[in-house]
């Protein structure tokens, strides 16, 4: 039985909850928050998708103000850290060096160096880090990544992916709109996808990025074009610029030499392949959600049971370091190389 504690219970922290409510032969027995109201809060509406609503049993499950506190008196064996983006380096760093497995939400960091920082401690502890990105696991991105690998429908030619909501309003003290704490929208919204680009093409040898920023100065919007030394097009776009009854999409088109595989979150089918000879399809795709996939990914490795190849430390870090390129190219306006 993995006994399993949770840093910071916001939207994230209760879809992990959630999650891990369905992985057997787990069991919640803390949860870390600084938030003294986090009782009447868990009965609130928190997030923009589904997953994380609705009222929460905490019957049986310590609460603890302090990480310390809750390593040393409910010993978990591992956590779910789903803080804000800048405190990922410091309290990973300390559950691992307390031999406590780590599942950190994305972004790894807010730096590369902070998550140099992340690897580094989780090798000399012996402890799986596995970093939350969750796109990698959703059933249909995992599905277009197989179908694009399976070479049926010969090369990308080109990619497009679109992220687009309204501002974050709902953490606590607002703290997603502060770029020193979450990295903005670049790093906490758009990385999604700049992740599962890396995931489908590898890294990029540039990116050439354009954004928009509100009247204080915050980028809101942002699309980025991946160079890979080739004739493929590599678009994506995303923002958190809409208004508030925008709601959320999400959505990415392939178009390969002899089929156009699509997703689109607000369409029914939402998923969708196109050949170029015969007729549409929906593919089946794996059960659950890309949380739910990511957890039960996470508890198969620290048990010690063989899983796919999905995720590395090292591609977790080279996203925010696309990321930290894409926002320098904003800056200056101009291409910035990466490799």
């Amino acid at each position: 039985m993995l006994k399993i504690g949770i840093v910071g219970f916001g939207f994230m922290g209760r879809m992990h909850f959630r999650h891990w409510k369905l992985v057997p032969d787990t069991r919640i027995v803390a949860i870390c928050d600084a938030n003294p109201n986090i009782l009447a809060d868990t009965k609130k509406a928190v997030g923009n998708i589904q997953g994380a609503e609705g009222e929460i049993d905490l019957t049986g499950v310590g609460l603890f103000s302090s990480l310390d506190e809750m390593i040393a008196k409910a010993k978990p064996d591992a956590i779910s850290l789903t803080l804000p983006t800048y405190l990922h380096a410091e309290c990973s760093e300390k559950a691992l060096s307390q031999g406590v497995h780590v599942l950190c939400e994305k972004p790894m960091a807010l730096t590369v160096t902070d998550c140099d920082r992340m690897i580094q401690a989780a090798r000399q502890s012996g402890k799986t880090l596995q970093i939350g990105h969750c796109v990698r696991f959703w059933p249909e991105y995992a599905k277009a990544k197989e179908l694009v690998d399976s070479g049926q429908y010969g090369r990308v030619m080109a990619a497009m992916f679109q992220r687009l909501g309204a501002p974050p309003g709902w953490s606590v003290d607002n703290w997603f709109i502060d770029e020193q704490r979450s990295g903005g929208v670049a790093l906490d919204l758009h990385i999604h996808d700049t992740d599962y680009v890396q995931y489908l093409f590898g890294m990029p040898r540039a990116v050439c990025s354009h954004g928009v920023r509100n009247a204080a100065g915050q980028l809101v919007h942002m699309v980025s074009t991946y160079d890979y030394g080739d004739e493929r097009l590599v678009i994506a776009e995303g923002g958190w610029g809409m208004t508030g009854t925008f709601g959320f999409e999400m959505s990415f088109n392939l178009m390969l030499e002899k089929a156009t595989i699509t997703y689109d979150l607000t369409r029914k089918p939402m998923f969708r392949v196109c050949p170029s000879a015969g007729a549409e399809f929906t593919p089946e795709v794996p059960a659950g959600d890309g949380y739910l996939r990511e957890i039960q990914h996470f508890a198969k490795v620290v048990r010690g049971l063989p899983v796919e190849d999905v995720l590395t430390l090292e591609q977790s870090r080279n996203s925010v370091r696309v990321v930290e390129a894409e926002r320098k190219s904003i800056s200056r306006k101009e291409k910035i190389m990466i490799r």
